[in-house]
């Protein structure tokens, strides 16, 4: 599956799965409410960051991932990233690709280990899928997330070494 740079030029495509996903508050601690504006600014990192794009045969964008430092400083070691994959192309294998291009990138950056810092327990594909690429729970901060379905469940810190 293609993965390239994202460009602006993209926003467009990315933005309706973007604001289903993130309307939805079942996987993101991101504001519901989130505008397009707002939403291009978290999603589409400048440089030294990435910000890329899964696509078909067609040039169509199936999902998106964006790659950063977790931390400043003496902490900027360790690479973070985060994955929306549009929900009609989900089981697909879109996330898994996305995933292990960003632990590909984080890689050949220099960054010694991947880290998310707030997977929703309930989110279990997502969980199952990172546990299948050598990422671990290293603790769970309890009810740390109001589901709008499940009402609060834990959120995840998970890592792993590159």
């Amino acid at each position: 599956m293609p993965i390239r740079e994202a460009t602006a030029e993209d926003w467009p495509a990315i933005w309706p799965f973007f604001h289903e996903i993130v309307a939805a508050g079942e996987t993101f601690t991101y504001p519901t409410d989130l505008g397009q504006d707002a939403g291009r600014d978290w999603w589409l990192l400048p440089s030294p960051n990435r910000t890329v794009v899964a696509v078909d045969d067609a040039g169509r964008i199936l999902g998106t991932a964006k790659m950063n430092n977790n931390q400043a400083g003496n902490g900027s070691h360790v690479a973070s990233a985060s994955y929306m994959v549009d929900p009609r192309h989900s089981g697909q294998g879109v996330g898994r690709a996305l995933c292990a291009y960003t632990l590909e990138w984080a890689r050949a950056a220099g960054f010694r280990a991947m880290q998310f810092n707030a997977v929703v327990e309930a989110n279990t594909h997502a969980v199952r899928l990172y546990e299948s690429l050598g990422f671990e729970v290293l603790g769970t901060v309890p009810e740390g997330f109001l589901h709008p379905t499940k009402g609060y469940v834990g959120l995840h810190v998970m890592y792993r070494a590159l």
